[in-house]
């Protein structure tokens, strides 16, 4: 989906059709949730900060995010592509893999199932969406930012190279700023030049991802599309208007329990767990966990030992901290989530 949040409003609200629209709380510690493409072409882009969105594009209206209308809106694009196949792997609420080799719908190509579910979400919901047609997953991901916004790109299996090499590594996944650095100063700018490093050099250089980069220099990528992939956590954050002491946390990680306890009732499986998150004033994460012999059974149960991880803190009471979260994690089949687990596993 294209700018998802903000198309949404956008479409709500014919007022906002055309102008920078920017998804975001508004206060000192916020950040862009989304951002219309309008506002995009100020140079505003999810994660940024809010004020800083704001100086780039200070004619934009703020939106506060209703995240109960998007899942719902989601929802309604994911009955779409089940008309077309099962093999559905999710990635967020915009966005997900299809699988669909064979398709329902018994279309002659997946190129004509991308322009139809195009076709189906712009009819029914009046969204635009992008699709990325490809052999594999890695390669129709890259595809599908290839023209967005609204747009449709096929990579055919005998145009990989064509594509791929002439493109900065930076567009592989997994190639951040220290693994770009690093790539560079072996001469590495392009995914041509990656493919140029034999595996046992770039095995020697990055360990086990030196072989994923070899593999994707080759357009290479045997990931199935995996529906209802299990879920392995689930955590709520929020940051602080100011930096707090660790005494004056505890307001926040109650209203994070209660908000993941909430979200925590949507699984099947159940979480044995319990994970807390704090981020210095230093930006330095630190993080406390605690399986207990049987997961949590309550909101008031998970508030209690979230809070009791805080006391696994021990720096100094004059430290200050701008961001508190709750997680959950290790979750089971329900049958087996009142079992110790072993030792070893």
């Amino acid at each position: 989906m294209d700018a998802f949040y903000a198309s949404v409003e956008q479409r709500d609200d014919p007022n906002l059709r055309g102008k920078p629209v920017i998804v975001a709380w508004r206060g000192n510690r916020s950040v862009v949730c989304a951002a219309s493409y309008e506002a995009r072409a100020f140079g505003v882009r999810s994660a940024m900060p809010a004020l800083w969105a704001e100086r780039l594009c200070p004619d934009a209206k703020f939106i506060a995010p209703d995240f109960t209308r998007y899942r719902a809106v989601s929802k309604g694009v994911h009955e779409i592509f089940k008309r077309h196949t099962d093999l559905i792997e999710p990635l967020s609420l915009d966005e997900a893999y299809l699988d669909v080799t064979e398709n329902k719908t018994k279309m002659a190509s997946a190129t004509l199932v991308a322009r139809t579910i195009r076709g189906q979400i712009r009819q029914e919901l009046d969204l635009p969406a992008s699709a990325g047609v490809a052999p594999n997953k890695f390669l129709a991901k890259l595809a599908s930012d290839w023209r967005k916004p609204d747009g449709l790109f096929v990579i055919q299996p005998e145009e990989i190279d064509a594509f791929l090499l002439p493109l900065a590594v930076g567009r592989l996944p997994g190639v951040g700023k220290v693994t770009g650095e690093k790539l560079a100063k072996l001469g590495v700018q392009t995914v041509g030049d990656l493919r140029k490093l034999d595996l046992p050099s770039l095995a020697q250089q990055f360990g086990r991802y030196g072989r994923r980069l070899h593999e994707l220099s080759r357009g290479t990528d045997d990931g199935e599309v995996v529906p209802d992939r299990p879920t392995k956590s689930i955590s709520v954050e929020d940051t602080f208007e100011h930096d707090v002491p660790l005494a004056e946390t505890e307001p926040m990680i109650r209203r994070l329990a209660e908000k993941l306890w909430t979200a925590s009732r949507q699984e099947s499986r159940i979480a044995r767990t319990v994970v807390l998150k704090l981020k210095t004033s230093e930006f330095k994460v630190l993080t406390r966990s605690y399986t207990p012999d049987s997961s949590p059974s309550s909101c008031e149960k998970l508030t209690t030992i979230a809070l009791k991880l805080r006391e696994g803190v021990d720096l100094s009471p004059q430290q200050r901290y701008r961001l508190v979260g709750v997680g959950l994690s290790n979750f089971r089949e329900p049958g087996d989530a009142t079992r110790q687990p072993p030792l070893f596993e």
